[in-house]
């Protein structure tokens, strides 16, 4: 089992930032940055498949976590075969979704994922081995975003294979009419219903902030597979900052 999911599984703080920028040089930088993974999105992107593998390639040897754009079979396994440490797969609201996701992230006999040669299997150096070990390595984080999920969730956190559940408080909120309310009272309550599920079970939790300070009262509650800013924030912020200070004087 790698080091990654030995760490999520014993309930450490993973801090990682979502990219989606395409070029190897962001996930390179920010690999650098003392980030413990990076969110690669493959959802709210354009990022093509060869542009998510170049991004994996800079960060190494940083794991690296690729949102799916969906609950699709080849996405995954492209997005494993890539060298991916493991997945997040958006928009999951029912057990039966979250075992497919699974499914198509693991190998016979624990699920379908399709047996092929590419970068994750040492473009065939050490194909043996990556077959081997990567049921017990690849990570399945499922995302719980939408008010079914909030339903289901004691269900989807149940399911076997599943290593986190990670709250997409955006969309979440969206679902519940409350787009971008997240202090609205049926918003709170929805994400304490998931943490409170998800902690009872034994799930790692995870979510997306867009800072710092978005981020810590989460962590103060249990959460420990953390996404703190973006790419383009990062970028933005600098930069905003930097006119503000010589500009604003």
């Amino acid at each position: 089992m790698t080091q990654f999911k030995q760490q999520l599984n014993k309930g450490e703080l993973l801090l990682g930032t979502l990219v989606s920028i395409a070029a190897p040089q962001v996930s390179e930088i920010l690999s650098r940055a003392g980030f413990d993974w990076l969110f690669i999105d493959g959802e709210h992107s354009s990022l093509s498949d060869g542009q998510i593998q170049q991004l994996i390639q800079a960060a190494a040897p940083l794991p690296c976590l690729v949102r799916v754009h969906s609950l699709d079979e080849i996405a995954i396994k492209k997005a494993l075969d890539s060298g991916a440490s493991g997945i997040i797969v958006p928009q999951i609201n029912n057990a039966e979704q979250a075992a497919q996701a699974v499914a198509f992230a693991k190998y016979p006999p624990q699920g379908q994922r399709g047996v092929g040669i590419a970068r994750a299997q040492g473009y065939g150096f050490s194909f043996n081995d990556y077959i081997e070990q990567a049921n017990d390595e690849v990570v399945v984080v499922v995302q719980a975003e939408h008010a079914q999920a909030v339903e289901n969730i004691e269900a989807i956190a149940s399911t076997p294979g599943i290593d986190g559940v990670f709250i997409g408080p955006y969309d979440l909120s969206a679902s519940l009419g409350k787009m971008g309310q997240l202090d609205d009272p049926p918003v709170v309550k929805a994400i304490e219903h998931i943490t409170q599920s998800c902690l009872t079970t034994g799930v790692k939790l995870g979510v997306f902030t867009t800072s710092a300070e978005a981020a810590i009262p989460y962590i103060e509650r249990g959460f420990t597979l953390i996404t703190a800013g973006t790419d383009t924030l990062v970028l933005g912020q600098g930069g905003r900052g930097i006119v503000g200070e010589i500009k604003g004087r």
